[in-house]
């Protein structure tokens, strides 16, 4: 495996794996809403909640050292839902910086898998990449601010989340490198998911997060909102919520920006608020299963 150089979007190389028993298979789901699948006869079938906001397979990338617009709009490269839509993007991709200095972000895109698409996913993630077998957490302990991937996986009666720290560096020798090694494969397989998504179209949001932070680096534009104000914009209490200033926003507020080519998002837009003071716009999607 080549070492990685730089932040999530680059490619990794992962080496073959080792096939592992899998004791979840036919298991009955965990975790969810909504209704177990059943549209396969398939005994040895990987069972999934088949709601259209029920989180099946997750993988997002971030961290590391990079500016805090990214962490703003920092979002899950990959979410399989339970019935069978995907919505992905492209994070390989170095990102552009406009004139304005707004970095707008890919956009996603969407597919619906079948059910035998579905469980060809599910058991490359669950026994290739040996999801089942993997613990919480793996770090190499030996590069520094490198970006942690995190995969979530529902199915199977399997209910839980895995980070990696530098997934897809070289991972030192020892009983987890096999392991964090499949894992890679499995990363490598969700930041580009488009050879797997045929005819898969771009897909467009209906809400928005808008993060609204002090620190400006470009100059300023006019507030866009006459009925928002930078008041609106309130961090959550959640836990593991935003850590920034945020708002739900809808397609009209978004096209009051007059920006094109950003249905992915975006970071570094100045504005100046109806208080006077100057601030920092980004804006990312909000995903089905997500409510601010």
């Amino acid at each position: 495996m080549k070492t990685r150089n730089a932040l999530a979007f680059l490619v990794v190389v992962a080496a073959p794996l080792v096939l592992v028993a899998c004791s979840s298979i036919g298991g009955q789901p965990s975790g969810s809403q909504g209704p177990a699948s059943t549209s396969t006869a398939d005994p040895n079938a990987i069972y999934h909640r088949t709601g259209a906001t029920d989180v099946v397979l997750r993988f997002e990338e971030g961290g590391g050292f990079v500016p805090i617009g990214f962490f703003a709009t920092q979002a899950p490269q990959f979410t399989l839902y339970g019935d069978g839509t995907v919505i992905f993007r492209n994070t390989n991709v170095a990102p552009r910086v406009t004139e304005t200095g707004v970095i707008p972000s890919p956009p996603y895109s969407i597919v619906t898998l079948s059910e035998p698409e579905i469980q060809d996913l599910l058991r490359f993630a669950l026994i290739d990449s040996r999801i089942e077998v993997a613990g919480p957490h793996y770090t190499p302990g030996n590069i520094a601010d490198a970006p942690t991937a995190t995969f979530t996986f529902r199915a199977g009666g399997v209910d839980k989340t895995v980070s990696v720290e530098a997934l897809g560096f070289d991972f030192p020798p020892g009983t987890d490198a096999p392991i964090v090694t499949a894992l890679a494969e499995l990363g490598d397989r969700l930041r580009d998911f488009s050879p797997f998504a045929s005819g898969a179209t771009t897909w467009m949001p209906d809400r928005w997060r808008g993060v609204l932070t002090p620190d400006v680096y470009n100059p300023a534009v006019a507030w866009p909102w006459a009925d928002l104000t930078p008041g609106d914009f309130t961090q959550g209490t959640e836990p593991d919520g935003p850590q920034f200033p945020i708002h739900t926003l809808t397609p009209t507020d978004v096209a009051a920006l007059s920006l094109t080519g950003i249905e992915g998002g975006f970071s570094g837009l100045a504005v100046t608020g109806p208080d006077g003071k100057d601030y920092t716009l980004a804006l990312r999607p909000l995903l089905p299963d997500e409510t601010r």
